[in-house]
């Protein structure tokens, strides 16, 4: 039950951030690349702070497992990604914007099914039909 906990209280730490991130943006008419930047550095701190006692596991990890981190997490979901989400939230509502850009989900399932060799079970595939009519209903 533990990660099932962990991934509410994610959905519900992005959810409260999404409205909060949103509102600032507007109310201080900053550009989505500014309040990701903004963003960035407070959770770089925060986290700097939180993973010192593990800085020494880096060169263990292997440059493999770091290149991974580095496209996937930093370029990929963390600058891209989060680049793209900040205009959506500069230019739409929230009620619009997070049930389309959380259905990370759902592509990080199809990856895992296509690249990562999980199996694709019947739940899994109600489950992600389930979130693709979700968002549609939400959507239109």
């Amino acid at each position: 039950m533990k990660p099932q906990l962990f991934a509410l209280l994610t959905a519900i730490c992005w959810g409260v951030g999404g409205f909060f991130e949103k509102k600032g943006l507007h109310l201080g008419n900053l550009s989505p690349t500014m309040g990701i930047t903004i963003r960035t550095a407070v959770a770089l701190i925060i986290l700097g702070v939180a993973s010192y006692p593990q800085w020494k596991t880096i060169p263990q990890a292997g440059t493999k497992a770091i290149l991974y981190m580095v496209i996937g997490g930093g370029i990929v979901a963390g600058a891209v990604g989060m680049l793209c989400f900040y205009t959506a939230l500069k230019g739409a509502p929230l009620t619009k914007v997070m049930p389309i850009a959380f259905t990370s989900p759902l592509f990080g399932a199809l990856m895992g099914l296509m690249l990562g060799g999980e199996p694709l079970t019947l739940k899994t595939v109600v489950g992600m039909l389930l979130t693709v009519g979700g968002i549609i209903v939400l959507s239109i």
